[in-house]
């Protein structure tokens, strides 16, 4: 067991989703409210943690991609319950609606007012409930993440960006994803390397969030693979998860085009696309678009990951079963078109070392 004091506290190791009952103890929550989904409950971790937490009040509503009905409605119960804090057990969705229950807990909706793109962090403030994140999935790393990303009232899907949007603990538990399918286990796992990638190649200038996101990359370039083949590989899954922890505690340092797009195109409500699946596709454009604007870094992406870094991605999507590209999710020309000029409005488009006009982005996504 380690305990790792960066950003927000992690505990992080096999088993520690044991001490779940202790560490709810130690903030003082009596009556958790666990954010969660359909999907998690039919995997049985939900009751494998409520047999821990009987005063516990379950939600279980959360989308695929977490909509701001699903946060009122799921704030409306922690009140009713008269809970007084949030374990949020799940994917980035989960993690994101826990966020976003709790933002409400201290401060009035809607939530578009705490939005980045509408200059949302000097609103939010720290007098709201504890929350514990507990991952279920080594993705997007929303367990230590400043962010919760929600589809708003108004149908974009927006970043609710601060430091106080940072869960009270981080309660990290590989074994939580050994049950994990192959698939999903690929598409995560490509948020993670995405999210390395994309930190390392933002240009503001932070060489701790640098050398986190590079060594975060290592490990998930050396364990999807495995993790995807065999599900129970105890060291596979260790790294992903590592690798999609230290992902977001990197990104602090900001994302770039890859997520300025799959932002949007998550907030298609007829497809319902799923983030990390998203993030594959892009990333070898995006990499091919940042080249000449990252410089030395190409080339160190290159000697790491021992090629090409957008042919290595490209590579590793296709032995993973990525799909080859949009279309074949349904994404029309239309809805490129819509995308590609919502992008320059997502708070990881000012981020990206080469900053894209919607055409550019138009381009990238064709």
């Amino acid at each position: 067991m380690s305990t790792i004091s960066y950003l927000t506290r992690i505990e992080f190791g096999a088993g520690e989703i044991a001490r779940l009952p202790d560490l709810l103890a130690e903030l003082g929550i009596r009556r958790p409210l666990l954010a969660t989904d359909a999907g998690i409950v039919a995997s049985g971790l939900v009751a494998r943690v409520t047999d821990r937490l009987p005063a516990a009040t379950v939600f279980d509503a959360t989308p695929a991609n977490p909509t701001e009905d699903a946060v009122t409605a799921a704030h409306a119960l922690y009140r009713a319950e008269g809970c007084d804090g949030i374990v949020g057990l799940g994917g980035g969705s989960s993690l994101d609606l826990a966020k976003a229950v709790r933002l409400l807990t201290g401060h009035e909706g809607p939530l578009e007012q705490y939005t980045a793109v509408a200059g949302g962090a000097r609103r939010i403030h720290g007098r709201i409930c504890p929350m514990i994140a507990v991952p279920t999935t080594a993705g997007t790393g929303s367990e230590v993440g400043r962010a919760a990303v929600i589809i708003t009232a108004a149908g974009r899907k927006l970043g609710i960006v601060s430091p106080f949007m940072l869960p009270s603990i981080a309660l990290c538990d590989p074994e939580l994803t050994y049950g994990l399918p192959p698939r999903l286990t690929a598409a995560t796992g490509m948020d993670a390397i995405s999210h390395c990638l994309e930190t390392y190649m933002a240009p503001a200038f932070n060489p701790p969030a640098e050398a986190i996101a590079l060594h975060g990359l290592d490990c998930g370039l050396a364990a999807l693979e495995r993790a995807v083949a065999d599900g129970t590989d105890r060291n596979a899954r260790r790294d992903m998860m590592v690798c999609a922890l230290e992902g977001a505690l990197a990104f602090q340092k900001g994302l770039g085009a890859v997520h300025a797009l799959t932002h949007p195109l998550g907030a298609i409500r007829e497809l319902n696309l799923h983030h990390g699946t998203l993030n594959a596709v892009l990333m070898p454009a995006v990499l091919r678009f940042n080249r000449p604007a990252i410089g030395g870094k190409w080339d160190l992406l290159a000697k790491r990951m021992g090629g090409a870094p957008d042919q290595i991605v490209a590579a590793l999507n296709a032995r993973i079963g990525m799909p080859p590209g949009l279309t074949g999710l349904g994404v029309t020309e239309a809805m490129m078109e819509t995308v590609a000029h919502a992008a320059p409005n997502d708070h990881c488009h000012a981020t990206n070392p080469r900053l894209a006009t919607p055409e550019e982005y138009l381009a990238i996504l064709r």
